[in-house]
């Protein structure tokens, strides 16, 4: 299933590059199979392709913490709040405040 997803996911990215979305979700599907760098190649990717894509940094946020690297997933926390905040997105702007919150505990 994960497999047709993946291949969906890359037909749409093949007829459309530009499309911040399917990227996204091609990358959640390579984290949730532990593609882990895939999901991050896609993932940065994504936010130099599309700055104010506040769902990226949070997610970026995440994987750099899964992987050990704390300066670059409180970067992208840090990134992907002023975006939210500047996007009166509250909710994920909390949630990463959350995750920053809990890295420093």
């Amino acid at each position: 299933m994960r497999e047709e997803r993946i291949a969906k996911l890359k037909a749409l990215l093949a007829r459309e590059s530009n499309d911040s979305f399917s990227r996204y979700a091609l990358a959640l599907e390579y984290a949730g199979a532990n593609d882990l760098p895939q999901a991050l190649s896609l993932l940065e990717d994504l936010v130099q392709r599309d700055q104010s894509y506040v769902p990226a940094y949070q997610q970026l946020g995440y994987l750099y913490q899964k992987l050990g690297r704390r300066e670059e997933a409180v970067s992208a926390f840090r990134r992907g709040m002023e975006i939210a905040t500047q996007q009166d997105d509250h909710h994920a702007r909390s949630e990463m405040q959350d995750a920053l919150d809990d890295m420093e505990s």
